[in-house]
């Protein structure tokens, strides 16, 4: 998930780790299936997505680079979260931690040598962490994979999402599908 932000902050143990200015916050999960490609892709792909208006007030044309925002990245697993088998949430399509850890300094690595070091500061990965922003709009983007699988979902009943959905939802492959619907 990407977030348009005016500031953002990272704090554990009530020491500050990190904070940014005008930017992005970017809530990163790491999944079992996710690769290394996966990583690299969505590092790029985050820093490409245009959130912000250019000067003569065109909607949706510049990126985070372009504004010279800075990117705040915070390791979240909950995000692959599943409450469908009852309330307590279920982290299996997250990845084990050490994968988790492998993917996301992948991730964040990427992002600094796309753009620039000092524009990019990081949360503590596994740590409780505080994490304050104060939302610019509000504007969110969440971000499948752009390696997203296309294998048809055979035998699954969309007739009750909205067309739009239902659209989105034949490219998945099952267990993305699951995953999506978890989250949405």
């Amino acid at each position: 998930v990407i977030q348009r932000v005016k500031s953002a902050s990272v704090t554990v143990d009530g020491q500050l780790i990190s904070s940014i200015g005008k930017g992005l916050l970017i809530l990163a999960a790491i999944a079992k299936e996710d690769t290394a490609k996966e990583a690299e892709s969505m590092a790029s792909k985050v820093l490409k997505v245009k959130l912000w208006d250019d000067d003569q007030g065109g909607k949706w044309k510049r990126n985070v680079q372009e504004i010279d925002g800075e990117v705040l990245c915070v390791s979240q697993f909950t995000l692959l979260a599943s409450t469908k088998k009852g309330n307590k949430p279920s982290f299996h399509a997250s990845a084990d931690a050490a994968k988790g850890k492998e993917l996301y300094d992948l991730f964040f690595g990427q992002i600094r040598k796309l753009y620039r070091e000092d524009r990019v500061k990081d949360g503590v990965f596994q740590a409780m962490m505080d994490v304050g922003l104060v939302n610019d709009g509000p504007v969110s983007d969440d971000q499948p994979p752009q390696d997203m699988p296309t294998t048809p979902c055979i035998g699954l009943d969309f007739s009750s999402l909205d067309e739009e959905v239902q659209e989105t939802q034949r490219g998945f492959s099952d267990l993305r599908l699951r995953q999506w619907l978890t989250l949405h």
